[in-house]
């Protein structure tokens, strides 16, 4: 990961941030909304002459995904919003995970506040990276005007800065608005920001823009994944860059929130999902034979599409990062979130699997904790956005709704077989719900990767599979040694109250700072705020 450049606030603009919009009498420099800064100070007036810079200025915007701010220090990462943050979150908005400790307990509990520092930094954050994703655009589409960058270099570049900008709308849409499935996407969406706001005209002009639909949301997203798809190169990048298979991939997530299980399975089919034995046609994706691999080896490995880099310099630091968060104080983390005995103990996670055996740890209070990110000191452990085990269940899910129960069992085996015990195959006894079987997969598979609140979001209308809700939580006094016992079927009552999809609290706020600062998103508060 590479901090050439960052974003740098402009304290004298009256605490103005690329997500907060605001014209203040102090503003003398609109451009100070979305300066790319290197070391060497270089302006961004200077960055887009030089192609060298232009790539630089490429990796700005990927660090400014991974470190992002928190409670308005710029001193620091907090990994906001992809570098850890959206994974933690995630999972505390979930029931597969327990909050212990009072760091994560509002969100947790779900009485976030239109100051809460969590949901604050990351609209923060969010659209600071889908800012800095735009000037970078506008920036790069300038250098190739004036012959700085060939057209295919700027065609690339941008692709990559239009997927950043698609994932960060997206994971606003999750956390701010209702799910695709409330009225066919009716409800309100959120601000779809595409154009750099690095002028007085363009920041009046994006005080106008509102929140639309979550359709509308939903439309542009996949327009700036289709764009990418088309005009990005056909080679295979590293993990941490963004690719044409991590730009599939995000589009079969993105249509399995829509339901749209035709276009789940067309796209998945693009990276091999028809296949009995599956290897991606692009980029040469395909699961690892021990499920363990993925996360020893996350900068090197088949199965890895897309994650975010982190390293010894730059990082979540110890209050942000994966491991610190998830991981146990006997190994030297913060021992701050542990695995639900639910989940855990549930009957249907056989005993024997490997996710269980070797992707999990005991702590010294009896707590079994989440072993996949395990640099607890140097904290450089990458963060998964998107894996082929992800692309090929999203793909069996698409074939089970729709009546391919063959193909949806292949691909639900092809993931589930490299785990568990031979025995414990479907292949031998299929499941009597296979649907049912194939979203359990999903919880196994990515627990603490922060894939547990959007499909509870998304399924949120589900009669058969949703909760209408946020599910209840086991709260810390039960997640105790004793209820932790693989496969035994122990079940806690949560008693951390479950929240009605009709409450107000399923969806968070928008911070106060960015209403009082935006008349249109005032008044487009989500209600009960």
């Amino acid at each position: 990961m590479n901090k050439f450049f960052q974003y740098k606030y402009n304290k004298n603009a009256g605490r103005v941030l690329a997500a907060t919009l605001v014209i203040s009498a102090s503003l003398m420099s609109c451009s100070k909304y979305t300066e790319l800064t290197p070391k060497d100070r270089l302006g961004e007036s200077s960055i887009f002459t030089d192609s060298t810079n232009v790539e630089l200025a490429l990796n700005g915007v990927y660090n400014n995904a991974a470190v992002g701010s928190y409670a308005d220090s710029y001193s620091s990462g907090r990994g906001y919003p992809f570098g850890a943050a959206s994974i933690e979150q995630a999972e505390m908005r979930g029931e597969d995970m327990v909050n212990l400790a009072t760091f994560y307990d509002i969100t947790y509990r779900s009485v976030i506040t239109t100051t809460s520092a969590n949901n604050v930094a990351m609209w923060v954050n969010l659209y600071a990276l889908i800012n800095q994703a735009n000037v970078f655009i506008e920036g790069a589409q300038l250098a190739q005007k004036n012959g700085i960058i060939s057209d295919a270099k700027e065609k690339q570049v941008e692709a990559e800065a239009r997927f950043l900008r698609a994932l960060a709308h997206h994971e606003a849409v999750l956390n701010f608005s209702r799910p695709y499935a409330d009225n066919s996407g009716a409800t309100p969406g959120i601000p779809y920001r595409d154009v750099a706001i690095n002028s007085v005209a363009k920041t009046e002009a994006a005080l106008k823009v509102s929140r639309g639909t979550v359709k509308e949301t939903y439309t542009k997203i996949l327009a700036d994944l289709d764009w990418a798809e088309q005009n990005i190169g056909d080679g295979k990048a590293s993990i941490n860059k963004v690719s044409k298979g991590a730009i599939i991939a995000l589009k079969s997530r993105i249509k399995l929130h829509m339901a749209d299980y035709a276009g789940v399975i067309a796209e998945a089919t693009k990276l091999g999902a028809n296949l009995t034995s599956p290897v991606s046609p692009i980029g040469n994706y395909k699961l690892e034979a021990l499920p363990e691999t993925v996360f020893a080896n996350n900068e090197i490995n088949s199965e890895s599409i897309f994650s975010i880099a982190n390293s010894i310099l730059a990082n979540g630091g110890t209050n942000g990062a994966l491991a610190p968060m998830f991981g146990p104080g006997s190994v030297g983390a913060r021992g701050l979130v542990s695995m639900s005995p639910n989940l855990y103990s549930a009957s249907w996670w056989v005993a024997g699997d490997r996710r269980r055996d070797k992707m999990t740890i005991k702590g010294g209070d009896g707590r079994m904790y989440s072993a996949k990110f395990t640099k607890y000191v140097d904290k450089s452990d990458w963060a998964p956005i998107v894996r082929y085990a992800e692309v090929l269940l999203n793909a069996a899910e698409a074939y089970s709704r729709t009546g391919n129960a063959s193909q949806a069992l292949t691909l639900l085996n092809v993931v589930r077989d490299r785990s568990v015990p031979a025995a414990a195959s479907y292949s031998k006894v299929p499941p009597a719900d296979l649907t049912l079987a194939i979203l359990r997969e999903r919880r196994i598979e990515f627990f603490s990767e922060g894939r547990r609140w959007p499909d509870i979001h998304r399924l949120a209308f589900d009669a058969t599979y949703g909760f209408n809700g946020i599910p209840g939580k086991v709260p810390v006094g039960d997640a105790v040694a004793a209820n932790f016992v693989a496969g035994a079927g122990i079940y806690i009552t949560p008693k951390v109250d479950a929240i009605p999809y009709t409450d107000y609290r399923y969806v968070w706020p928008f911070p106060n700072s960015e209403v009082i600062a935006n008349p249109t998103l005032k008044a487009e508060q989500n209600p009960g705020y």
